[in-house]
């Protein structure tokens, strides 16, 4: 029989039919200084920019990223093709700029991972956790937990520019993972 899903009590044992065709599409993530943090995504973890969108109005703007994978569909080039092209992904990042955050020397936003705890992190998957770590030495990034420290080995955890925690897995190394 194919997998489907753990079972736990709560979880509905079989798909809603109602909710064929649902996918995760992005999580979003507040950002201070846009300049700043695409530096980061798109130079230190590869990411790109798949489409920034602006609301004058509103006086914020959106940037949708993802991690190019081998085989993956390109993107259009006629933008309101790649709008529509962008929101039918799966596990985008969606970046949120308000206007004039960058200029207020008092804004932080909360981590998720001190009181009170809420949201805890975002996890990219790298093929060789070792030249991971390496490179982000070498580009300053802040460890919160390198692979070999703590009980949670072969599991690391840096911060970005606005000091949420990004995990940092090599996905060979975990067939054993909560075992």
């Amino acid at each position: 029989m194919p997998f489907t899903s753990e079972q736990y009590p709560g979880v509905v044992e079989s798909r809603p039919e109602a909710t064929r065709g649902f996918a995760l599409n992005h999580s979003m993530m507040r950002i201070k200084d846009p300049e700043r943090s695409l530096a980061f995504y798109t130079g230190v973890l590869g990411m790109r920019v798949l489409r920034r969108l602006d609301f004058e109005e509103l006086n914020f703007s959106l940037y949708f990223l993802d991690c190019p994978t081998e085989g993956q569909s390109t993107p259009p080039s006629d933008v309101c093709e790649r709008t529509v092209w962008t929101f039918s992904q799966r596990g985008l990042l969606e970046l949120t700029h308000n206007w004039g955050s960058e200029d207020d020397p008092d804004l932080q936003f909360h981590d998720g991972n001190s009181e009170p705890q809420g949201f805890g992190h975002i996890c990219v998957s790298v093929p060789d956790l070792d030249a991971a770590e390496r490179w982000f030495d070498d580009n300053g990034v802040e460890f919160i937990k390198r692979p070999d420290q703590g009980k949670l080995t072969d599991v690391a955890f840096i911060r970005d520019p606005d000091g949420y925690w990004i995990e940092i897995v090599e996905p060979a190394r975990l067939s054993d993972l909560g075992r």
